[in-house]
């Protein structure tokens, strides 16, 4: 089933049929998987699970299942786990690696060490490369393998960036990163590979890409374990990073540390117009996540779009610095809990609460109101502003454009075009976020196209440009 947008996406089914069963939890914003493993005796490990736990706790519910153990196979950069939570309320072990240094009670694991799960086992393989302190876990079935979690090592027709402690850390934990997936490929071909990141994560998989597949697909058809020598895997790896959120940069060492524990369930305060307004004085950041359309229709003057969407906490994270306020606007359909859980996710703590009755209330109150047009297609003229990422940008763009990535915005607004500006994107989303950013800073001369640039080039009949 697909959960309402912010929420994980629970994939049905169990990945093994019979005992162990596996069952795999997408987060499709994020780009990641949690797994869940029943252990046959009522009880569950949970591998990487985020701090965001209603996915895991309604599964484990349906099941009849307690969660025992949660495993964290690396410090994540790209979101707060939820094994601290699962410690303290449940009771679970918490499983990671001695290396991580981790600021809390935990099953400290080194390479081979073994976990008693009660007729399964888990063994700890070092694989560093995506990080220092990283381990794959091997699910064992007596002696015999059954899968293994491979995190941000080996990742289905890829392997994960090794590029977040640093540039000076990024060759040596590359060459690592070879090093893991080929002890890795050394398993038997019909051990299945679980990993954490998958296609949507900015820890690098290809778009598309499936989520589990087998050691011996991986060995047929990832092309990082293709490469003819460690040289050509590092210039393979490497030439793939694109650009990742900046809360990468600080959200490792808050997992070091342990993500705070939280009791009941977060809300969002009810605000009234005054108490926004003196918050905004203070430097909180209005962070509107209506849809587009109506954000264009009139939005708070300087406050940030960022659509409630399965990429909601992406760029959230990416674009809000984690000490400042945050105050919500939203619509009454939009449920506050698929605001909050993704927000905390990316340690987003800071929510101040949301403005009680939204724009009607502000605007009741005599609020001022900033309108951003939306134009079709086949409207665009002039100059235009391309925020996608580098590789959409490459693959086909409207010839005139000017490219800036939206993660770049607040370092580069003097790079975009002068004057009536059409800021587009893949859709209409970012692109709204990318004019409420540049609002913020000043400009009054923008508009969103609605869409993106096949829809631009099947109403114009014009030819995209793009690296060959």
């Amino acid at each position: 089933m697909l959960a309402e947008p912010g929420d994980p996406t629970l994939v049905e089914g169990a990945m093994v049929m019979g005992a162990p069963r596996v069952h795999p939890l997408v987060d499709e914003g994020l780009g990641n998987t949690t797994w869940l493993v029943e252990l046959g005796d009522g009880r569950a490990l949970v591998v990487d699970p985020p701090r965001d736990l209603r996915a895991v706790r309604s599964l484990a519910e349906r099941q009849g299942l307690a969660v025992a153990f949660a495993a964290d196979t690396h410090l994540h950069a790209d979101f707060l786990s939820g094994a601290v939570q699962l410690g303290a309320t449940d009771g679970a072990t918490i499983l990671a690696s001695a290396a991580g240094n981790r600021g809390f009670d935990h099953c400290r694991l080194g390479d081979g060490d073994d976990v008693d799960l009660g007729g399964l086992t888990l063994r700890a393989l070092a694989t560093p490369g995506h990080t220092d302190e990283h381990l794959s876990f091997l699910l064992l079935d007596g002696t015999a393998p059954v899968g293994v979690f491979t995190g941000g090592s080996l990742i289905v027709g890829s392997a994960a960036r090794t590029d977040l402690l640093g540039d000076d850390r990024t060759l040596e934990l590359t060459r690592a990163q070879y090093a893991s997936l080929h002890r890795l490929a050394e398993l038997p071909d019909a051990t299945l590979v679980w990993p954490t990141h998958g296609a949507g994560s900015f820890c690098s998989a290809p778009p598309g890409a499936a989520r589990w597949s087998t050691i011996g697909a991986q060995k047929a058809g990832n092309p990082l374990l293709a490469a003819p020598s460690m040289n050509d895997f590092v210039d393979q790896l490497l030439a793939a990073l694109g650009s990742y959120p900046a809360y990468f940069r600080w959200l490792a060492e808050a997992n070091r540390r342990g993500p705070a524990v939280l009791t009941g369930d977060p809300g969002l305060p009810a605000l009234t117009v005054e108490q926004v307004r003196r918050l905004m004085d203070d430097g909180a950041v209005v962070v509107d996540v209506r849809p587009m359309a109506d954000v264009a229709v009139g939005h708070i003057p300087g406050s940030l779009s960022i659509a409630l969407r399965a990429q909601f906490a992406t760029w959230l994270g990416w674009l809000v610095a984690p000490d400042t306020a945050v105050v919500i606007v939203r619509n009454p359909d939009q449920d506050p809990a698929d605001i909050v859980w993704p927000a905390l996710t990316v340690g987003v703590d800071r929510l101040a609460g949301e403005l009680a009755g939204g724009m009607k209330a502000w605007i009741a109150r005599g609020g001022e109101v900033t309108t951003t047009p939306l134009v079709r297609p086949h409207e665009v003229t002039g100059r235009v502003l391309d925020i996608r990422q580098n590789s959409e940008y490459a693959a086909g763009h409207l010839p005139t454009a000017v490219h800036v990535e939206l993660g770049d915005l607040h370092e580069s607004a003097d790079a975009t075009p002068s004057g009536p500006t059409v800021v587009m994107c893949g859709h209409g989303e970012r692109a709204m976020t990318a004019a409420t950013l540049l609002e913020r800073a000043g400009r009054r001369d923008l508009s969103v196209l609605a869409g993106g640039p096949d829809d631009w080039a099947a109403a114009t009949g014009n030819t995209l440009a793009g690296d060959a």
